[in-house]
């Protein structure tokens, strides 16, 4: 018998600032809720902020993050970045492509997942620089 759709928080990542999941099952696949590099303690990976208040934001630091999120979320569910079938990453700031690219070809090729990319106006927090949203293909049987 199938397992019907099931909503996972995982433990140890920042909660979701909404009444959703980090990632949900249907069937043989799991889809990630938009993530960032938001921490369990609501600081950001990749910010800067100097004695003046003056804010440094950091792609590079940040895409990893949200891959590295991703990943962990994945496996809590049972599966990989290995698994990934599909991303769609928001960017604040076009000017940022070429780092978030950069990183992005850090975890995977060609054959990874098909990608779509675009850019938006503002995320939940003057901090953020990217967000990402992912589907990965992980049949229950190998859970």
């Amino acid at each position: 018998m199938r397992e019907r759709a099931r909503a996972i928080r995982v433990p140890g990542k920042a909660t979701p600032r909404g009444r959703f999941p980090h990632v949900k099952r249907a069937g043989d696949f799991l889809y990630v809720s938009g993530t960032s590099c938001r921490r369990p303690d609501d600081t950001f990976v990749g910010v800067e902020v100097d004695k003046h208040g003056a804010t440094t934001l950091d792609i590079r630091a940040q895409t990893r993050a949200v891959i590295e999120n991703i990943g962990d979320i994945l496996k809590a569910a049972g599966g990989s970045l290995a698994d990934l079938v599909e991303i769609t990453t928001y960017l604040v700031n076009m000017n940022d492509f070429r780092g978030y690219n950069e990183v992005y070809a850090e975890f995977f090729d060609e054959e990874g997942p098909a990608r779509t990319t675009v850019a938006v106006h503002q995320l939940p927090h003057p901090h953020l620089l990217i967000e990402m949203r992912a589907v990965a293909y992980h049949p229950l049987e190998r859970s």
